[in-house]
């Protein structure tokens, strides 16, 4: 009867591993397999990601371009029409828009003016456009940004 302590792989199709330096009588001792001499014979060579052969490497030979700032903060985008959703008289804060799958976590938020809101809404988040905090006041709701 076959069973899984009796499986043994098919035949020639797994090898030995090449043992380096053990020994004359191996076929693979003393150099073991690297030569005389070099670069590549002595420990801890290897050619480096982007080493050229001594050209200079594409990463030196092209122009620094532009700045990162590192103080930079990215906001999740929001839009009225999102905010439909919520109920009226509801205050919509960034842990409501986090469990509503709207944003991701630990993300700052803005509310754009893209779309129209009918509802009353207490927005508090991050920051909130102009033109968003004018139509949701018109719509009878308030803004409130920390």
């Amino acid at each position: 009867m076959l069973s899984l302590a009796k499986l043994s792989p098919k035949e020639g199709s797994s090898k030995q591993r090449k043992r380096l330096g053990r020994g004359p009588g191996s076929g693979h001792g003393k150099t073991a397999g690297r030569g005389h001499k070099g670069f590549k014979s002595r420990s801890g060579s290897g050619v480096k990601p982007g080493f050229e052969g001594g050209q200079m490497p594409l990463q030196r030979r092209l122009p620094k371009k532009g700045f990162n700032n590192i103080f930079r903060k990215e906001y999740c985008l929001v839009s009225l029409d999102q905010l439909n959703r919520f109920d009226a008289d509801t205050t919509i804060t960034v842990e409501a828009l986090l469990e509503a799958g709207m944003i991701k976590k630990n993300s700052l938020v803005k509310v754009l003016a893209n779309g129209e809101i009918s509802k009353a809404i207490k927005v508090k988040v991050d920051k909130v456009s102009k033109g968003a905090q004018a139509k949701i006041e018109a719509a009878g709701g308030s803004v409130l940004t920390d």
